[in-house]
């Protein structure tokens, strides 16, 4: 079940309550949840600003365009000039919209400083032309290493679920993870089937599927990403 933001908020609105929420919308997690609001709330000030005269705005404040995004490979090493910032799930730029995006590439990432310790998780979103289209970020709390991992992937699956996506790519530099997704591994620890069984979830709402095993190298910008949410608490 694809969840609108507009179906979120009526549902809040009518069950009082996250909780109350989730079990009104079967499928419902709490991180699309909290995606699907953090775009809804952007979308709203963005639309806010937009009907604001310019005499209304601040002494030397201005409203910046998102600049063209860059090509992951552009950003091996370093922040390469004309790369758009970070951007957090409730920063959406305004060309994400859904339905916009057969298929989508999904790096994802996850980060533990002590595995157990202060996680967050990464991902970013890219089009079939190479061109980054979102990156995600959020803080995990303590957690290990693995499941940060997951939720760094389950942020991902589900941003590109909202984008209308039919087709998708995952590519990570966890073997063990990419494994367990193609059957090849086992998936042992309790607390990591409940994280596989939402990953199969949101991914049997995809036409086609692959997973690709990528070295970290080739994974900066979700690393980037899984440690950004740490650093500023996303």
């Amino acid at each position: 079940m694809i969840v609108t933001p507009a179906e979120l908020l009526l549902a809040i609105a009518e069950h009082e309550g996250l909780e109350a929420t989730q079990k009104a919308l079967p499928g419902l997690t709490r991180e699309s949840a909290q995606s699907l609001l953090k775009g809804a709330a952007a979308q709203l000030k963005r639309a806010q600003q937009a009907e604001l005269p310019m005499a209304s705005q601040p002494a030397g404040t201005r409203q910046t365009p998102v600049p063209k995004a860059a090509r992951p490979a552009a950003r091996a090493t370093g922040r390469a000039s004309g790369t758009p910032p970070l951007l957090s799930s409730d920063d959406a730029p305004e060309a994400a919209r859904p339905g916009m995006h057969t298929k989508l590439i999904v790096y994802s990432d996850g980060a533990s400083r002590g595995n157990p310790g202060p996680a967050g998780a990464g991902a970013v979103l890219v089009d079939a032309q190479g061109t980054i289209v979102e990156r995600l970020g959020k803080y995990l709390g303590s957690v290990t290493n693995n499941v940060a991992e997951y939720r760094g992937l389950l942020l991902g699956l589900a941003r590109a679920r909202e984008l209308g996506a039919k087709e998708i790519e995952v590519r990570a530099d966890s073997e063990l993870m990419i494994r367990q997704l193609e059957g090849r591994y086992r998936v042992k620890h309790p607390a990591m089937q409940e994280l596989f069984a939402e990953a199969q979830r949101l991914l049997a709402g995809f036409v086609k599927k692959k997973y690709v095993h990528v070295p970290r190298e080739k994974n900066t910008d979700a690393d980037e990403m899984s440690n950004r949410a740490i650093d500023e608490k996303m």
